[in-house]
């Protein structure tokens, strides 16, 4: 897990215009699952590429998802209608979204986010109840859990608001 955070790290220093989704976002949010990658949402315009292409470059990106796993090279892979990229780097897996399902693109993913201080510093996170949704929209087993965890972490916080905003009776 230190090299992915040593790799959201770089990002946050190298200023890409980002937010944390997936498993990483549940994690900062206090699911207790592991994740073996970071999911961000990002602008998908070729100057906020160039930053991400940049921060990544001493840590030999390559497209996990193609059969020659060849080099990330923005002047070869960039085309008007990019939506995701899916790469290994020395430092861990990184999957770079346009949109996330059930919440939609940077814009909106952006307006739900909040900004949180993790151990690399301070970054926006995907807010717990958008994460939700977009992990009940996945389907899959593991978010499924997630989403379980993150409506009872957010129950919580909303039962201990409650009891700290209650007027206290008696001394004060």
């Amino acid at each position: 897990m230190r090299k992915l955070e040593s790799l959201l790290e770089l990002l946050i220093q190298r200023q890409v215009e980002f937010v944390v989704v997936g498993g990483y976002a549940a994690v900062a949010h206090g699911v207790t699952l592991l994740t073996q990658d970071i999911d961000i949402c990002c602008r998908f315009t070729p100057e906020n590429l160039a930053m991400l292409e940049k921060a990544l470059a001493d840590l030999h990106p390559v497209h996990r998802m193609t059969t020659h796993r060849r080099p990330f090279d923005l002047a070869r892979d960039w085309r008007p209608d990019l939506k995701n990229l899916y790469l290994d780097t020395d430092w861990g897996q990184l999957d770079c979204l346009s949109s996330v399902l059930a919440v939609g693109d940077f814009d909106a993913v952006q307006d739900q986010s909040v900004e949180l201080g993790l151990p690399t510093g301070r970054c926006r996170v995907l807010g717990i109840d958008a994460l939700i949704k977009a992990k009940n929209a996945m389907g899959r087993l593991q978010d499924k859990v997630a989403a379980m965890q993150l409506t009872s972490i957010r129950e919580r916080k909303r039962q201990e608001e409650a009891v700290r905003s209650k007027p206290r009776r008696g001394r004060p």
